[in-house]
């Protein structure tokens, strides 16, 4: 482009401000959108992609095949004993596994760290990076590796090798630091920043299930050179499970278990759960609501660039007359489209810029522009982009005959060609927001459903005590502890359970055989719960009694041997149990071998994620927990202050279990953290269907405003013969109300089988009521009636005098 080129552009920007600040700030916000939410897919996606040879790692599955089963499916934990067993049947197998828990004791203070505990080979199958020391410390027993946070954090700018740490992990130890290995980056599920080596017997309190398989205890992690070695291992796993686990699982164990390997960059997406389930529905969600973002504010662009460009048809045939070659105009009209269309990628990327703060801090994340990548990446769009736009001018308009073009009284703008083509547009955009208006409307509606939904439970003056199931609290101080807490002020009951809400404590399932029904029978879930546990948590009972002390066969160990011991069941039970009704159920005996007798049936309570099936329940009874219910957590039942009770409780915890790090919270804050990624999902969506739809407000405005512009004189006509300024505002709001009605047609299926999908993943879910489309598609027409109404009653209202002359 030459300096009249550049001057020419410069000029039509100037004279048309509004119009020029619409049309590029259009562009540039749904750039802006979509580099935000580019950049958190890129983060999600990138997880496990730093370590060297990534490729090569594989975590071992265990993979559960039990429709019935509370566990069904595939599990990223494996039995402790796994990788021995695999390490004598397959020798050359390289791998590691990875025990999380542990802490750092300070005098009288512990300190939660993310405390590992690991194979000596686990550096060649993680090949972190060492700052100090080397790969062969965790060969000794006594040593310890320690990330350069921790260095900072207990040896401050001293050097740490050589010096001793104390470390609370299955038993209080001194270990020596032998080392130093770099920070591990946020994209990364391996939470590592003490490294110890795991000991070559289990710890006593592990020894009854470390090898038992059904257990699940650590992650085990493989490395394999290539994917077919990977693949040829897990086919030899049927037979292998089949002769390992035949003492524990019985004959065919390989039909209920089987193991499995899965790349290690798959981790944080891989449905291992509903956690990684409604990760990856958010990291998709959020994908797409970037990319049509960035696609609405490219239709809108073209859209309107082409219209207003037919403006200067006049402008085309004057250069042609003073000389201009057609080949000239076509680069003067594509050099200024994609140089627009840069200035809006530059604006976009400042507006990213300003937004990554607030993004990072809603999100807790750590987001940065990788301008090596972006800023090509940008001049691509801007240069596609710019032809999209620039192509209609360049070629459609440079053809046109010069004296056709100066003797018509009006400029040509596309015939009813272009117009269709225009509303096309329209329906394509506003379909789009549409849609998303839907949906953001069902993500408000079904998130406020699972806050406000019933539990099963009194979710209020609730407070979960994880701490107490730590390893390193014995018996005697878990009693005391408890006893100390029901002597405080405000505590209404207390009791211990080995699950409690919010997921802490353990998860255990057990097969139910049913009288007179061959097989294991259905498995459910169990839940083992002390004194007042009901109580506690205010659970209601539908039919028969709760447990007490009175009754010798309520608790399993007092029962008489071979004699049935008693349970409690949940509603969801009955029908797996194959019950009719409660009172059904109540006196029967069920399990085969182990009699269970049913004494009382309770209301569901959902402890667990509201994306997780409520499962088939039964409870059992220990009448002292604090000496058979290992792993457990305490709940508390108080009343005041949630902050107070939880600062009486901690001051209690540290002076009478101070090597302990304290680990608690109320049962709303562990109900909250099942909600945080669909309320941050459809935060961000709101955020892209308030763009979408404001960038569709633009495009149409500017279209009304091309188009009122156009119709000037015959606006003129129809007054002189008798239209009202209503008729008028009428005709034009009517026909540009007509692409956005037709943009239904688009929206709404595609919200249906889009939101339908997305709420298939509740159990506990809203009805796609025709309400919610109602109500977007309302929204839509209202928006658009404003936005078109400000030109057509400007129309309407001038004189037809001027209109008829106005050229």
């Amino acid at each position: 482009m030459n300096r009249f080129a550049l001057l020419s552009l410069y000029r039509s920007l100037v004279r048309h401000k509004l119009f020029a600040t619409l049309n590029i700030g259009g562009l540039a916000v749904g750039i802006a959108v979509f580099l935000v939410l580019g950049l958190y897919v890129r983060f999600e996606t990138s997880y496990e992609k730093w370590l060297p040879e990534y490729r090569k790692i594989y975590v071992v599955q265990t993979i559960w095949n039990m429709p019935e089963s509370p566990f069904n499916g595939p599990s990223n934990w494996t039995m402790g004993g796994l990788l021995d067993q695999l390490r004598e049947d397959f020798p050359g197998v390289v791998g590691t596994r990875i025990r999380t828990g542990g802490t750092v004791v300070q005098g009288r203070v512990a300190t939660s760290e993310d405390v590992v505990r690991v194979d000596p080979d686990f550096f060649r199958v993680f090949d972190l990076p060492l700052v100090r020391g080397s790969r062969d410390a965790l060969r000794a027993p006594t040593n310890v590796l320690i990330s350069e946070k921790m260095a900072r954090k207990y040896f401050g700018g001293a050097d740490p090798v050589g010096r001793s740490i104390t470390i609370a992990m299955d038993d209080v130890a001194s270990y020596r630091v032998a080392g130093v290995f770099k920070d591990l980056p946020d994209n990364s599920e391996l939470k590592i920043t003490i490294l110890l080596p795991l000991p070559r017997t289990p710890p006593a309190y592990a020894a009854k299930w470390w090898n038992h398989w059904g257990s699940t205890s650590l992650q085990t992690f493989l490395r394999f050179d290539t994917p077919q070695a990977a693949s040829a291992f897990a086919a030899k796993m049927p037979a292998f499970i089949d002769r390992r686990a035949l003492a524990d699982m019985g004959k065919d164990a390989s039909k209920s278990v089987s193991i499995g390997v899965m790349p290690i960059e798959k981790m944080h997406l891989e449905p291992e759960g509903q956690a990684s389930a409604s990760r990856k529905l958010t990291m998709v969600t959020l994908g797409l609501v970037g990319i049509l973002t960035l696609i609405i504010a490219i239709v809108n662009y073209v859209n309107l660039a082409t219209a207003r460009s037919s403006l200067r048809a006049r402008e085309v045939a004057m250069r042609k007359v003073l000389g201009a070659s057609r080949s000239a105009l076509i680069v003067q009209f594509l050099g200024e489209a994609i140089l627009t269309v840069a200035i809006a990628a530059l604006a976009g990327l400042i507006l990213a810029e300003i937004a990554l703060p607030l993004v990072n801090s809603a999100g807790g994340l750590r987001l940065a522009i990788p301008y090596l990548v972006v800023v090509p990446a940008l001049a691509v769009l801007a240069l596609i982009v710019g032809c999209l736009a620039g192509v209609y001018p360049a070629v459609l308009l440079s053809r046109f005959p010069a004296a056709s073009v100066l003797a018509s009284a009006r400029a040509p703008g596309g015939g009813r060609a272009g117009t269709r083509v225009r509303e096309a547009l329209v329906v394509f955009q506003f379909g789009l927001a549409i849609a998303f208006m839907i949906g953001t409307l069902i993500l408000v509606v079904q998130t406020r459903h699972v806050r406000s939904t019933d539990l099963g439970f009194r979710r209020d003056g609730l407070l979960v005590v994880q701490s107490i199931g730590d390893s390193m609290v014995d018996a005697p101080r878990r009693r005391a502890v408890l006893e100390a807490i029901r002597r405080l002020p405000g505590v209404t009951s207390a009791t211990l359970g080995d699950s409690a809400v919010g997921g802490s404590g353990q998860n255990n399932a057990d097969n139910v055989p049913l009288p007179g029904v061959p097989g294991d029978g259905p498995s459910l879930r169990r839940i083992g719960t002390g004194p007042d546990f009901f109580k506690t948590y205010g659970t209601r009972l539908i039919a028969g009694r709760f447990f007490d002390d009175q009754h010798r066969g309520d608790d399993v160990l007092q029962s008489a041997k071979g004699q049935p011991y008693n349970i409690i069941i949940n509603r969801r039970a009955l029908s797996t149990l194959r019950f009719t009704t409660p009172e059904d159920a109540v006196g029967k005996t069920v399990g085969g071998d182990r009699p269970r007798t049913i004494i009382g049936v309770v209301d569901d309570m959902r402890f667990f994620s509201p994306r997780a099936p409520n499962d088939a329940t039964y409870y059992t009874y220990y009448g002292k927990p604090e000496d058979n219910l290992g792993g457990s957590a305490a709940t508390i039942r108080f009343q005041g202050d949630p902050r107070a009770m939880t600062a009486a409780v901690r001051h209690l915890w540290q002076q009478m279990v101070p090597n302990v790090p304290f680990d608690a919270a109320t049962a709303e804050k562990k109900l909250e953290e099942f909600y945080e990624a669909d309320d941050r999902a459809t935060r961000l969506f709101g955020i892209g269907a308030g763009l979408a739809v404001l960038i569709g407000c633009v495009g149409l405005w500017g279209l009304a405003s091309f188009n009122t512009q156009r119709r000037v004189k015959e606006i003129g006509i129809r007054k002189t013969l008798g239209a009202s300024a209503t008729d008028i505002v009428k005709l034009l709001v009517g026909q540009f109300l007509r692409p956005v009605l037709i943009a239904n047609l688009v929206a709404w299926p595609l919200a249906f089988v889009a939101m339908r999908t997305w709420l298939a993943g509740f159990e506990d879910r809203i009805t796609l009521s025709p309400f919610y489309f109602a109500a977007a598609t309302a929204v839509a027409l209202t928006v658009a009636v404003l936005t078109v109404l400000g030109q057509s009653l400007k129309a309407s209202r001038a004189a037809p005098a001027w209109a008829l002359r106005h050229d």
